[in-house]
């Protein structure tokens, strides 16, 4: 969590290696490996995945073929998954999402409302089945009917070998996903970091006050 600017998406697409950003000093070590210089679909293939704050339209590529790649892309390329197999996995995991159908059909976020782009990024986590997700802000511009959808969403993938980190500004989808461990920061730095409490803390008194203790 951080006020904006803070550096928190940033943080994110840092980590797998966005080409507009540049680690200048330090190490992204993941399970022990230095991850640092990796491609971004090599740190993919490792287990890692962020989901858009802002997920781009891709016009011609409907959602199903663009999955089907992207499970096939993080298998064995001698044995990719039978076209019957990922249909089965797809229309069951949509299922367990409260997803229709016909986004299997649909252009990749083409039309989509803000709401069922973040469902089809939750879509996406649950099909590639990560080790670490990093969700960019996946509350921003939900109502509150599909902030409840996308939260249950993510609260069924969370298990003991998914790692799950949530950039919000917001306590609201905390309200459904109650988090393990929460960390403030600010100006690029991690300044504070607590339990749940922290949360209600900053809804009632701001960031403000936490920078005047860091400072």
């Amino acid at each position: 969590m951080g006020p904006n600017g803070a550096g928190k998406s940033s943080l994110g697409y840092a980590l797998l290696g966005h080409p507009n950003y540049k680690v200048t000093s330090g190490k992204i070590i993941y399970k022990g490996e230095d991850v640092t210089r990796l491609p971004v679909n090599e740190r993919a293939r490792k287990g890692l995945f962020l989901s858009f704050q802002y997920p781009s339209e891709v016009p011609g590529v409907s959602m199903a073929n663009f999955l089907r790649t992207a499970v096939n892309a993080r298998r064995d390329k001698k044995s990719p998954m039978p076209v019957a197999d990922f249909v089965k996995q797809l229309k069951e995991t949509m299922k367990t999402l409260k997803i229709d159908e016909s986004f299997m059909h649909r252009y990749l976020n083409e039309g989509f409302s803000g709401g069922e782009k973040k469902r089809a990024e939750i879509l996406q986590m649950a099909m590639l089945r990560p080790e670490m997700a990093i969700l960019d802000e996946t509350d921003s511009g939900l109502d509150v009917d599909s902030l409840k959808v996308v939260a249950e969403g993510i609260n069924r993938l969370m298990n003991p070998e998914t790692g799950v980190l949530l950039i919000t500004h917001y306590q609201r989808i905390l309200n459904y996903i109650k988090p393990n461990k929460v960390y403030i920061m600010m100006d690029g730095k991690i300044v504070k970091s607590g339990g749940a409490e922290l949360v209600h803390q900053i809804e009632s008194t701001g960031y403000e006050s936490i920078k005047a203790v860091a400072q």
